[in-house]
C-alpha cells in the first residue's frame, strides 16, 4: 500500500468512529490529509462521507434494538416531527448520534435515512474541504 491509500484508510476509520458514540476527529484527519496532498480532494471527501455515513447507519441499527425510553429525549422528538430529513443534521456533534439512534428506534425507512445521513455528511465534508483549499491558496 502506498501512503495515499494508508491516509485514506485512516480517514475512513476516523470518519466511521466519529459518527458512532465513540469520540473521533474526522475533521482534523480530513484537513491534515488535504493540507498534505490536495490532489486527494474528491477522494478524501468521498471516503470521509462514506465512513461517516456508515458510522451513522451503525447508530441507526443500534436504535432498532433499543427498548422504548422512559422519557422523550429531544432527538426522538425531532426525529418524530421531521422524519428522515432530520438526519440532515446527523453531522452535528452529540445530537447527530442521537438522531441516528432515534431514527432507527422509530424504524424510519432505512433508504430515506441513508440518503439524508449521506447528504448531510457530504455537505459538511465538502464545506470543510473547500475551506482547507481556500486557506491553502
Amino acid at each position: 500500500m502506498d501512503i495515499a491509500s494508508i491516509s485514506l484508510a485512516g480517514l475512513f476509520a476516523s470518519a466511521f468512529l466519529s459518527a458512532t458514540l465513540l469520540p473521533g476527529n474526522s475533521e482534523i484527519a480530513l484537513a491534515a490529509l488535504l493540507a498534505h496532498d490536495p490532489s486527494q480532494h474528491w477522494a478524501a471527501i468521498g471516503i470521509a462521507t462514506a465512513g461517516n455515513t456508515l458510522g451513522g447507519l451503525s447508530s441507526y441499527a443500534l436504535g432498532r434494538f433499543l427498548p422504548r425510553p422512559k422519557t422523550q429525549p429531544r432527538a426522538l422528538g425531532l426525529a418524530q416531527r421531521f422524519g428522515a430529513p432530520a438526519l440532515l443534521l446527523s453531522w452535528v456533534p452529540v445530537i447527530g448520534d442521537a438522531l441516528c439512534v432515534a431514527s432507527g428506534w422509530l424504524r424510519q425507512n432505512v433508504f430515506a435515512a441513508l440518503a439524508c445521513i449521506a447528504a448531510g455528511k457530504f455537505a459538511r465534508y465538502l464545506l470543510l474541504a473547500e475551506g482547507v483549499r481556500a486557506f491553502a491558496n
